[in-house]
């Protein structure tokens, strides 16, 4: 029984992550539609059929090109399905089918989408992250890890904390350091996994996006004008609290004890 939930979990997520390309891709384009046109190559605009439009295998039956133009196509495709797949069978394994698996899997889809529009446009569309921040407390009423209290004080926290940093960046340095799109994305991880988790998010975060900062810094010359998006960072952080959260708690107690 859990086997088969499994395949389906991992074929809902592939499909859904096809669907995700085509948000990626189309959403940071002014009055684009979502829905229309079909699925088409970007270069040549040719209509897909129905066989080159499975999720992971028509990228491998089609060898990474297009059939009409003979274009590569870009490995994030098949990466974001499989994402995607990968994370709805993890979280159907830690959650069951519940509330708590569905709300989850509106969150991990919404943030594989800013990751890659904030690597590719550096901006994180206010059309998430504020609908989420909105479902992210809704799900809090349906949730068994979360309440609304802490849903609600994440919200105000997440989004504070991160205004005040880029407050005080701007305030010293002139300089805008981080943008809104980050404040509210923030706020939308707190809306999901409320207040107490938002200590590791921003820690690990921060570190990793200085880790990435330092390389980009050294390979691009430009020293404190170097730009990186911050949103890919957190998201990804979040995603490692839901999935870990029990064991970064353990790691953390094994800390204090250690050197406390």
């Amino acid at each position: 029984m859990q086997a088969g939930l499994t395949v389906v979990a991992l074929i809902l997520g592939a499909v859904v992550g096809s669907f995700l390309n085509v948000v990626i891709l189309r959403l940071p384009r002014e009055n684009a539609s979502i829905v229309f046109p079909g699925s088409h190559c970007p270069q040549c605009s040719h209509p897909l059929s129905w066989w080159e439009n499975i999720p992971l295998l028509s990228y491998l039956l089609l060898k990474g090109r297009c059939r009409s133009c003979k274009i590569r196509i870009s490995w994030q495709y098949p990466m974001v399905e499989a994402a995607m797949a990968v994370f709805s069978a993890l979280l159907l394994e830690r959650y069951g089918l519940s509330a708590d698996f569905a709300f989850f899997f509106l969150f991990f889809a919404a943030l594989l989408v800013i990751i890659f529009i904030d690597i590719h446009h550096q901006i994180i569309p206010d059309l998430i992250s504020l609908p989420g921040i909105a479902l992210g407390f809704l799900s809090s009423f349906f949730s068994s890890v979360l309440s609304w209290q802490q849903s609600a004080l994440g919200i105000l926290l997440g989004g504070g904390i991160l205004y005040l940093v880029a407050f005080g960046y701007y305030t010293l340095t002139k300089r805008e350091g981080m943008g809104g799109g980050d404040i509210k994305l923030l706020a939308m991880i707190g809306a999901f996994l409320g207040w107490q988790s938002l200590l590791y998010v921003i820690f690990a975060s921060s570190l990793f996006g200085s880790l990435i900062g330092v390389i980009a810094m050294l390979q691009q010359k430009k020293g404190g004008q170097t730009r990186i998006p911050f949103g890919p960072f957190l998201a990804i952080a979040a995603m490692s609290w839901v999935l870990l959260h029990q064991q970064i708690l353990l790691l953390w107690q094994w800390y204090l004890g250690s050197f406390g």
